[in-house]
C-alpha cells in the first residue's frame, strides 16, 4: 500500500492545478494565550533527483532515518553550504524565462524532492481539548504532509501560510512529522518573480493548539473620521467573545460597534492600541491602527489626506540564508528604510514573513501587499496558456488572494492589495480584484499588467519615463484600448510601482522624476526598483568573499547580474543610489537666502508636524568647521511652510571667514531625540548655500623673471618640476614623483546601464565608435619660451572621427605662486576639438594619468563624500574629504565605472604616512577618480576578485561626464545629461608637495 505512493501516478497533486487538499481555511495570523510548539530546528533531510528515486515509506514512523543528514528548518536546500560547496544542487536565477519546458501544468520528471521528517513530543501543558493545527509559513513550490504515517494533506503557494488539522493522528508521547517537498509544480508557473528559484520549507513551523471556544478567525475594522478625530472600531469574529482597548476604555462585543476620540494611524506617526479579543476559550492579543484608506477626488488618501509614496521595492533577501530572514534582519531593513526617508515598501512579488508587516504597523510604513502570483515567462510566447485568461487556473489563483488578505487584513500598514506582478491580463484577475472589493472595501486593489484599468482603483504603471509620467501628470496621456475605459482610467491617482531601476551604478534622473510627483497631485510617487542586490555570498578557493550571481551556478539558463540591482549591496551595506534617493525624496525642502540671511523650510510631510526635529547650521571654510548652532524654526505643519532670519551667530560666521576661501553653510534638520528607527541627531534633511566663491585661481602662468626655463635635453624636457618625454610630450616625473603623464581618454567601464537600453546599448554604440580603443598620434612637440605644447590626434581604428587635442604646459616661478611650500607648480591646458563625424556621445571627456601606488592617502575639497555623476549628484555635498584609494572604490557585484568624485577644486594623493604627494586643483571644478585598476581592467572583469591590484594608482580627471541613467531596466539619460563631442577647454595644475 504504501509503496504505491512512490508511483509518479499517485503524484498527481505535483501537477495538478487545484492549490492543495486537506488544508484548513485561511485565515488571519495573530498570537494567543495558546500553547504552541515551535517545529523550528534541525529535520533530517533527504534530497531525492526525481519523482522516480522517492524513499518507500519515508513517512511511516518507524522508517530508519539515521542515516539522512541534518537540515535547518526554516531554510532552502540549495543554500546549504553555499559559500564553497552547495550540497544539495545550486540556486538558479532567471528574469522571466521559466527554467522548464513551458507545458502547463506538468513539470519535468527531473523534479528534485525533499524529502524531511522531524520528531517531537507535545508538552505537558498540552490540553486534553481541542484540536491540534499544524501550521506552515512558507513551502516551495509543493509539499504533502503526514503525521505518524497518515497523510494530512497537500499544498502550494509558497510564499502563504497551509494549515492541516491534525488533531485525531496527534499522540500523547512520540510523534513524527514527516513532510515532502517538490521543487516543481504546477504552482510554479504563478511563481515566476524574478528571482532566485530555490525549494524548500523556507518559513517556520509550528504546531497550534487550538482551545475549545478558542477564536478561529477574525477581522478588525479600524476606522478613522479625520473630521471629527474619532476612531470607530469593530471586530468581527466567528466567536462569542468581548474586545478591550483599555487606553481608549472600550469594551465591546464581538460585532459590536463603537467609537472614542482617538490618534490616527499613519506611516509618520504609527500609533497602535494594545487591545485583546477574549472568548471563553482564548485571549488574543491586538495591535490596533485606526486609519481610512480611501480613493476620493482622483487621489490615493488615508484619513483623508493624499499620500506621496517614497517607496521601493523589496524581496525577501539574505546572502546566506536565501529568504529565509531572521526578524532581527527584517528590523534592520526598516530601520535602513526609515533613515534614508523611504515611507512605503510594496512585497514584491509576494506576501512577506507575517513578521515584517508586525515592524510595518509598529515603525510606520505604507504597505502594498502583492499576491505570490508572476506569470511573466508566457510572454515569451505571446502569453499562450496564461494562467491569467485560463479558467481552470482560476481557483489556484483566487486560492493565493484569499491567502493574503485573509493572513493580512489586520495590518494598520497595508493599505493597498496587489494582485500580482507582470501576469498579462485575464479574466481570473478580475476575479481577484472582485473577491478582494467584497471581501475588503476598505483597501484599494493595484495591478499594473492591465493599462486599461478596468478592475483596479488606481493606475499603475513601470518604467514609464519622464516625458510619458508628466503627460499622465497633465491627463494627456495615451487613451486606454478600450474606449470605454478612458474616462475611468482618467479619474484614477497614478503610482509608478517600479521606477528608478537601481542596478549598478544608479540610478540617474530621480530627481527630475521627484519634482514630477511634487508638480501633479495625481502623481503620488512610486516604488524604487529595488531594496536589495540578490547577491550569494561565496568565497574562491583562495578564500576571497564575493556575492554571486546568475550564471555562477552553471545554469543553463540564466540571466546575469540582473538580480543585483538593489539600492543596498547584499549585506545590507546602503549604496550611492540609497544615498541618493534619501536626498532626493527628503521630506523637509531646507533653502537658504545668503542676500536676505533667512532660511526658509517647508514641510513636505503628508501628516506629522517638525516638532521631531531641531535644526542646525555649519559654516565651513574650504571644507574647514568656522562655526555652528541651531536655529530656533518654530513647529511647521504638513504642507506649511517657515522662514527664519538667521541668528547673530551664523551671520558673525558667515562675515568672519577666512579672507580668500571658499565658504559654504550648510543647514540640516536632525531628529531631536531617540526613535524606535534611529538615535537622537540623525539627519533627515539638508541644504547648502554658497557664501563666497573664494579668490579667483590665476588665469595663466606667466614667464619673466624668477620663472623656470624650459630646458630640453635629448630624450628629456624639463619645465620647472617637470620632466617631459621629448618623443611623447608626456609628462614622466613631477619633482620626486615618477608620473605616467596625463593624456586625452573618453572611455568608461561600462555600467549596467551603459550595456542596456531601450533604445539600444551605449556601451554597444561606444565600442562599435572604437572609444575604447583610441590612439594616440603626436603630431607635434614644441618647447617654446612659455611652456611647452604638444599636439595630437586621437583617433580609432577604420574610422576618420578624431579629437584634435593640444596640451599646453606652463611652470610657476618656484617660491612664488606654485603652492604649498613654495614648490613649483606645472598648469596643463587641455584643449579638444572633435573633427569628423560625431555620431556617438562620449561616456567622459578628460584625462588619464597613473602614479605609484604608494599614494594611497586621498583627501579633497570638493563634492562628496560619495561617488557622483551628472545626474546622481543631488547628494553629494561640498565639503573636505578624505579616504584611501581603496575606500573611493564601490563594490558592485558586477565591475563597472565607480567611485568618482565630482565638482572637485583639490585633490591630494600621498603616502599613508606622510611624505611628499601630488596635488591638482584647477580654476574650475572638475571631477576624478583613483583606482588600484584601469578602466580596461575594471570593464574585463565580472567579479570583484578577479581585480588585481598593480603598483599604480589610476587616475581620471574629467571635464566632463555622461550621466548614468536607469536604461538597465527605465528610461536611458535624460538628453540634458549626454555628453555631445564639442569644442572643450579645461585645466589642471600639477604640483609636488610634502604632507
Amino acid at each position: 500500500m504504501l509503496s504505491d505512493r512512490l508511483d509518479p501516478a499517485s503524484l498527481k497533486y505535483v501537477e495538478s492545478r487545484d492549490p492543495g487538499q486537506g488544508r484548513l481555511a485561511p485565515r488571519a495570523r495573530y498570537r494567543s494565550d495558546a500553547v504552541a510548539l515551535d517545529l523550528d530546528g534541525a529535520w533530517r533531510f533527504r534530497l531525492a533527483d526525481s519523482l522516480h528515486d522517492l524513499t518507500p515509506d519515508f513517512e511511516a514512523p518507524d522508517h530508519d532515518d539515521t542515516g539522512w543528514e541534518r537540515l535547518p528548518v526554516p531554510s532552502s536546500w540549495q543554500m546549504r553550504d553555499v559559500a564553497d560547496a552547495p550540497r544539495h544542487g545550486t540556486p538558479a536565477y532567471t528574469n522571466v524565462v521559466y527554467p522548464f519546458p513551458v507545458d502547463p501544468p506538468r513539470v519535468p520528471d527531473a523534479n528534485p524532492t525533499g524529502e524531511y521528517r522531524r520528531e517531537f513530543t507535545l508538552p505537558p501543558e498540552w490540553p486534553g481539548t481541542g484540536r491540534g493545527v499544524l501550521r506552515f509559513e512558507g513551502v516551495d513550490s509543493a509539499f504533502a504532509v503526514f503525521l505518524n504515517g497518515v497523510r494530512l494533506g497537500d499544498g502550494k503557494g509558497s510564499r502563504l501560510p497551509t494549515e492541516f488539522d491534525a488533531t485525531d493522528v496527534l499522540r500523547p508521547g512520540r510523534n513524527v512529522l514527516a513532510v515532502r517537498v517538490h521543487q516543481w509544480s504546477a504552482g510554479s508557473y504563478l511563481e515566476d518573480q524574478d528571482m532566485w528559484w530555490m525549494s524548500g520549507i523556507f518559513r517556520s513551523v509550528a504546531l497550534l493548539h487550538r482551545p475549545q471556544d478558542g477564536v478561529g478567525d477574525f477581522f478588525v475594522h479600524a476606522d478613522y473620521d479625520h473630521l471629527t478625530g474619532e476612531g470607530t472600531l469593530r471586530v468581527d469574529a466567528d466567536a462569542t467573545g468581548r474586545v478591550t482597548v483599555p487606553e481608549l476604555g472600550l469594551d465591546v462585543a464581538v460585532g459590536e460597534r463603537a467609537t472614542a476620540p482617538v490618534g490616527p494611524w499613519t506611516a509618520e506617526t504609527p500609533r497602535l492600541y494594545d487591545a485583546e479579543l477574549t472568548t471563553a476559550g482564548e485571549r488574543v492579543r491586538l495591535r490596533i491602527g485606526f486609519r481610512t484608506v480611501t480613493v476620493s477626488g482622483g487621489l490615493l488618501r488615508v484619513n483623508g489626506t493624499p499620500l506621496l509614496l517614497r517607496g521601493v521595492n523589496r524581496h525577501e533577501w539574505d546572502p546566506d540564508t536565501g529568504r529565509t530572514l531572521t526578524v532581527e534582519t527584517m528590523r534592520q531593513d526598516i530601520e535602513l528604510m526609515k533613515r534614508h526617508n523611504i515611507n512605503a515598501v510594496r512585497t514584491s512579488h509576494y506576501p512577506p514573513d507575517g513578521r515584517f508587516l508586525d515592524l510595518c504597523d509598529e515603525l510606520g510604513l505604507w504597505v502594498v501587499d502583492e499576491c505570490d502570483l508572476e506569470t511573466h515567462g508566457f510572454h515569451l510566447n505571446d502569453w499562450r496558456g496564461n494562467p491569467s485568461a485560463d479558467p481552470a487556473w482560476r481557483e489556484a489563483l483566487l486560492d493565493r488572494m484569499r491567502r493574503m488578505v485573509e493572513r493580512d487584513k489586520n495590518h494598520a500598514g497595508v493599505i493597498m492589495w496587489s494582485l500580482g506582478n507582470e501576469s498579462g491580463t485575464g479574466d481570473n484577475l478580475r476575479a481577484m480584484a472582485d473577491w478582494s472589493h467584497q471581501r475588503d472595501p476598505g483597501r484599494p486593489v493595484h495591478y499594473e499588467g492591465d493599462w486599461d484599468s478596468g478592475y483596479v482603483d488606481v493606475y499603475s504603471r513601470m518604467y514609464a519615463d519622464h516625458a510619458e509620467t508628466d503627460r499622465i501628470g497633465h491627463g494627456t496621456e495615451d487613451p486606454t484600448t478600450d474606449p470605454e475605459l478612458d474616462e475611468h482610467r482618467r479619474s484614477l491617482p497614478f503610482i509608478l510601482c517600479e521606477y528608478g531601476h537601481a542596478m549598478g551604478n544608479g540610478p540617474g534622473g530621480l530627481s527630475e522624476y521627484q519634482r514630477l510627483f511634487e508638480q501633479h497631485p495625481r502623481l503620488q510617487g512610486g516604488f524604487i526598483w529595488e531594496w536589495i542586490d540578490h547577491g550569494v555570498r561565496r568565497r574562491t578557493p583562495e578564500g576571497e568573499e564575493f556575492f554571486a550571481y546568475g550564471g555562477d551556478f552553471g545554469e543553463v539558463v540564466h540571466d546575469g547580474n540582473f538580480v543585483a540591482d538593489g539600492l543596498v549591496f547584499p549585506d545590507r551595506t546602503p549604496s550611492p543610489g540609497l544615498i541618493e534617493y534619501k536626498k532626493v525624496v527628503e521630506p523637509v525642502a531646507i533653502r537658504v537666502d545668503a542676500a536676505a540671511r533667512t532660511v526658509s523650510v517647508r514641510n513636505g510631510l503628508d501628516f506629522a508636524g517638525t516638532g521631531q526635529l531641531r535644526f542646525h547650521w555649519r559654516v565651513e571654510d574650504e571644507g574647514v568647521p568656522a562655526g555652528q548652532g541651531e536655529l530656533a524654526v518654530p513647529v511647521v505643519a504638513a504642507g506649511d511652510s517657515a522662514v527664519v532670519s538667521w541668528p547673530p551667530e551664523l551671520s558673525g560666521a558667515a562675515d568672519a571667514g577666512a579672507v580668500g576661501a571658499e565658504r559654504w553653510l550648510t543647514v540640516s534638520a536632525r531628529l531631536a531625540k531617540d526613535e524606535p528607527w534611529a538615535p537622537a541627531g540623525h539627519e533627515v534633511a539638508w541644504f547648502q548655500a554658497a557664501l563666497t566663491t573664494g579668490a579667483p585661481a590665476p588665469s595663466a602662468i606667466r614667464s619673466g623673471a624668477g620663472a623656470p626655463a624650459l630646458r630640453a635635453d635629448g630624450a628629456r624636457i624639463t619645465l620647472g618640476d617637470g620632466v617631459f618625454d621629448a618623443r611623447t610630450g608626456r609628462l614622466v616625473r613631477l619633482g620626486a614623483l615618477p608620473v605616467e603623464g596625463p593624456r586625452l581618454d573618453v572611455w568608461r567601464a561600462p555600467t549596467d546601464n551603459d550595456l542596456r537600453g531601450r533604445r539600444g546599448s551605449d556601451a554597444e554604440k561606444w565600442r562599435a565608435a572604437g572609444l575604447d580603443r583610441l590612439e594616440h598620434k603626436v603630431l607635434s612637440v614644441e618647447p617654446g619660451d612659455t611652456g611647452l605644447t604638444v599636439t595630437t590626434r586621437v583617433a580609432a581604428a577604420g574610422s576618420d572621427a578624431a579629437l584634435s587635442a593640444v596640451y599646453r604646459w606652463s611652470a610657476a616661478p618656484s617660491g612664488g605662486d606654485g603652492g604649498a611650500g613654495g614648490a613649483g607648480r606645472l598648469r596643463l591646458t587641455v584643449e579638444v576639438r572633435p573633427a569628423g563625424v560625431w555620431d556617438v556621445t562620449l561616456p567622459r571627456l578628460g584625462l588619464r594619468a597613473a602614479v605609484p601606488a604608494a599614494l594611497s592617502a586621498v583627501s579633497w575639497f570638493g563634492a562628496g563624500p560619495h561617488e557622483a555623476y551628472p545626474d546622481t549628484r543631488a547628494a553629494a555635498r561640498v565639503g573636505r574629504f578624505a579616504s584611501d584609494v581603496d575606500g573611493l572604490q564601490t563594490p558592485y557585484l558586477f565591475p563597472q565605472e565607480n567611485g568618482s568624485r565630482t565638482d572637485v577644486r583639490w585633490v591630494r594623493l600621498g603616502p599613508a604616512g606622510g611624505g611628499t604627494g601630488l596635488r591638482l586643483s584647477g580654476p574650475t571644478p572638475f571631477s576624478f577618480a583613483a583606482r588600484p585598476w584601469t578602466s580596461e581592467e575594471l570593464d574585463a572583469a565580472a567579479h570583484p576578485t578577479e581585480l588585481v591590484r598593480g603598483d599604480l594608482v589610476h587616475l581620471t580627471l574629467d571635464a566632463a561626464r555622461q550621466g548614468v541613467g536607469s536604461a538597465s531596466c527605465g528610461p536611458g539619460v535624460l538628453p540634458e545629461y549626454r555628453l555631445l563631442a564639442a569644442p572643450t577647454v579645461f585645466t589642471v595644475d600639477w604640483a609636488a608637495e610634502e604632507a
